[in-house]
């Protein structure tokens, strides 16, 4: 299955206000990046006094206030709401979007924050047996007319959610993770998208369990969109991708799987994961994307993969 290269910007909404990331939105759009993705934190791990606006109010409202690209967050933890109530969440934003949210969702690992927040933080087998129950419930509650429910961690009893989405079945799920043993399998039986997270060992190696645990359950794994979370450090030439790198370097778990170049040099290495099966990335960008940036790449990378 050939499918087109897309190019989204990571964005955590670390320390900006609404407007200026409703600008940065603006400008992802003009520019024709597919999507801009957030981030679910109640704050920025490091910076914990940083502004950080909660993520699916600022979907609604950039919704709202942009036309073409969509929207998504790299991924909204399954602890933090009742998936039930969260499927009603993400219906209503596809509305106001016309279409364009993007539904990324995971398991949950930030402790701190859990703990701060009142939430219990049980263990991971717990966190990925509930991230389970609430892709059925979210999944159900997005085609079926009423949704009956009994887990371990979540019940619901002839559940309604009107209206469904207006993307059919749904918005697309996107799944970010790399565990070998139980997400990947939750990818191959749930996801449209796999997202592999920064700092993997060998993407070759995660992508061939995938396809196996597919396999397993008879799914075609060309179904599954592939994205990577990839970090970019971009210059308009070598002294200045050299000096933006010593930053860039610092940024753990990033950095060891990020890329560095010229547009030249960064369309090559693009070309190169293209080629192992990755069609989308998600990038964050390794000086926090001011204008400049988001525009030397949008101009002078991504015509390469029209």
């Amino acid at each position: 299955m050939s499918r087109k290269v897309q190019f989204a910007l990571f964005g955590p909404q670390a320390g900006q206000s609404w407007h200026q990331l409703l600008e940065r939105a603006h400008r992802c759009e003009q520019l024709g990046y597919h999507s801009i993705w957030l981030v679910d934190h109640m704050w920025t791990r490091g910076m914990p006094d940083l502004d950080h606006h909660e993520c699916t109010a600022l979907m609604a409202g950039l919704s709202a206030r942009t036309e073409k690209i969509r929207i998504g967050t790299l991924v909204i933890c399954n602890s933090y709401r009742n998936p039930a109530l969260l499927a009603k969440t993400l219906c209503t934003i596809d509305h106001i979007s016309n279409g364009r949210l993007e539904i990324g969702y995971g398991a949950g690992w930030m402790e701190e924050e859990y703990r701060a927040y009142g939430y219990e933080f049980p263990s991971m087998g717990a966190r990925l047996k509930a991230f389970e129950e609430g892709l059925h419930i979210m999944k159900s509650l997005f085609t079926e007319k009423r949704t009956t429910f009994e887990g371990q961690h979540y019940k619901v009893r002839d559940a309604i959610c009107n209206p469904k989405p207006l993307q059919k079945p749904h918005p697309p799920i996107t799944i970010g993770g790399a565990g070998e043993k139980k997400m990947l399998k939750l990818v191959a039986r749930f996801a449209d998208r796999w997202n592999i997270p920064a700092g993997y060992e060998s993407f070759e190696h995660k992508y061939n369990v995938l396809k196996a645990h597919c396999k397993d359950i008879g799914r075609d794994p060309n179904e599954i969109e592939v994205s990577e979370q990839l970090l970019v450090c971009i210059g308009k030439d070598d002294a200045e991708v050299a000096q933006k790198w010593k930053m860039a370097e610092m940024l753990k778990p990033f950095s060891i799987t990020g890329i560095k170049g010229t547009p030249k040099q960064l369309i090559e290495d693009l070309k190169k994961r293209v080629a192992q099966g990755i069609t989308t990335f998600t990038i964050f960008f390794s000086d926090f994307a001011p204008p400049p940036t988001l525009e030397m790449f949008a101009k002078e990378v991504m015509p390469a993969f029209a």
